[in-house]
């Protein structure tokens, strides 16, 4: 099966670190990570990345999901299989911190990262039930392993949001 046509827009925001997060987000990989997190079923996506400050993931956040705090990824899913759009917005520092305190690149995390988010535009949720928390993490752990990526739970009781 061929792979999916996608459209990417990878934007990082002005801030003192975004270099940093630059570097750590070459196109040709944030679309190889975003391709393999793709279902079988999607034949197009249209996908925006967009890195952000503390300030503007915190505002997104509070405005959108009522959670007065800048998360990690937010994900605004607009269509569906066969043609999924989304909009995945990361927040720089928060993305930073978490990898630090995990101990991984901050490549990797973004890696996971946008896989989890492209998950979340494509139904899945982690906030639904236990069962769909322990699917969706086993299903970005298969994402990861076929990436030749680590198993981004292992050794971690951080579910990411």
């Amino acid at each position: 099966m061929p792979a999916p046509e996608l459209s990417l827009s990878v934007r990082v925001v002005r801030f003192p670190e975004a270099p940093l997060h630059r570097a750590a987000l070459p196109r040709h990989m944030v679309a190889r990570w975003i391709r393999a997190a793709l279902a079988p079923d999607v034949q197009a996506a249209e996908i925006a990345v967009r890195v952000v400050d503390a300030e503007e993931g915190q505002t997104l956040n509070r405005d959108y999901r009522q959670k007065d705090y800048a998360t990690n990824v937010l994900t605004f899913d607009y269509s569906h299989a066969p043609l999924l759009a989304a909009d995945l917005v990361l927040c720089a520092p928060v993305v930073a911190r978490e990898a630090a305190e995990l101990n991984k690149p901050l490549a990797e995390h973004y890696a996971h990262l946008l896989v989890h988010g492209v998950l979340h535009a494509q139904g899945w949720d982690h906030e639904t039930s236990e069962a769909d928390a322990e699917a969706m993490e086993a299903r970005e752990t298969q994402i990861m392993a076929a990436l030749g990526l680590p198993d981004p739970y292992a050794d971690s009781d951080n579910a990411n949001s």
